[in-house]
């Protein structure tokens, strides 16, 4: 039997949508540009699986004068507790010195609490009279929203103040302000804004947008159920094939690994037919809940750190050029929309 050769580049898309900033997004900004004034530190979320990706300059361009705290979200999604993942996280840790990190997730007490301590540390050194006031922000479902509700139910120990789910766009407008931790005679008390999430004008990297498609950052309507699959397969046999063994053989072909899901699940069409679609949005949700690997889809290492930053730094020089190009997308797809209609 032939040995099996992953594909070590995925095909370059040119068609793919680059563009996921709504209307909702650009007032959510507008309005935390206007409390500003009331906010003791920011606190920024990126995904754990798309460290690189999921960095958004806007907040960077927009929110500059206040203490920043980057959080990466969803870490038990993206680590095994291996050897490579701790030394990804002490590079990222060295390179965004002296801004404080952590890596959290908000089903993992410990982490929580190490959030809640570096707020009250941090709320400490301010000393208003008033309570300290933080903002949570981020692009969309990295886990803001996740995130907010286990910060109060450690804290103050009450129930869910933000609404969640597995689709972005549940947290459209800036939220009331919520507490976290209580006053007393020695501490004042803390209280985080919940904000909706808020995507990059235009991504000039076509895999950054299938990564940030594949966890779930632009809704699912946006780009073919199988395309994101057939990116997911690509990452899965760079890790190991044996992750999807139970529906499939090693393979490079998409449509036969969603068949294998389709015959083992039960998503079948009329006359026993694979209902592709079907069974690429359930392999996608399986991965997004850690279920097919816990990995990250992003090149963590000093160099591509260092090469994001410098795109990073040339996107926030034309983010209104980046605008431009984001705003032609949408009328250059709605118009093609149009002619098939037609």
């Amino acid at each position: 039997m032939a040995t099996f050769l992953p594909r070590l580049v995925f095909p370059t898309l040119d068609s793919l949508p680059r563009s996921y900033f709504l209307g909702h997004h650009r007032a959510g900004l507008n309005k935390m540009k206007t409390m500003l004034s009331s906010i003791d530190l920011i606190i920024e979320c990126r995904d754990y699986r798309v460290p690189l990706s999921s960095r958004n300059p806007l907040f960077e361009e927009n929110l500059a004068g206040r203490q920043r705290l980057i959080v990466y979200t969803k870490q038990d999604l993206g680590t095994e507790g291996r050897e490579a993942d701790k030394l990804r996280e002490a590079t990222i840790r060295h390179f965004h010195a002296p801004t404080p990190i952590l890596f959290s997730s908000h089903k993992t007490p410990r982490s929580i609490r190490s959030i809640l301590s570096f707020a009250r540390s941090h709320a400490l050194s301010t000393n208003t009279l008033t309570g300290s006031r933080m903002m949570i922000v981020g692009m969309p479902n990295v886990g803001k929203s996740s995130l907010l509700n286990a910060l109060r139910q450690a804290g103050v120990h009450k129930g869910k103040a933000a609404q969640t789910g597995d689709q972005p766009g549940v947290t459209r407008k800036i939220g009331t302000t919520v507490k976290i931790i209580d006053a007393t005679d020695d501490e004042q008390g803390i209280y985080l804004v919940d904000t909706p999430g808020v995507f990059v004008p235009y991504v000039p990297n076509a895999e950054a947008m299938l990564k940030l498609a594949l966890c779930g950052s632009v809704k699912d309507t946006i780009i073919s159920p199988t395309t994101m699959a057939d990116y997911l397969l690509f990452q899965l046999n760079l890790q190991s094939s044996g992750l999807y063994g139970e529906w499939s053989p090693p393979t490079n072909d998409v449509m036969v690994l969603l068949a294998g899901v389709a015959r083992k699940t039960g998503r079948l069409q009329r006359g026993g037919v694979p209902d592709f679609d079907a069974s690429a949005l359930w392999l996608i949700q399986r991965w997004r809940t850690g279920h097919v690997g816990r990995f990250v889809l992003d090149r963590v290492t000093d160099e591509s750190l260092r090469q994001d930053h410098l795109e990073i730094e040339n996107l926030s020089g034309s983010l209104s050029q980046a605008r431009r190009l984001g705003k032609e997308e949408r009328r250059q797809r709605s118009k093609a929309r149009h002619v098939e209609a037609g």
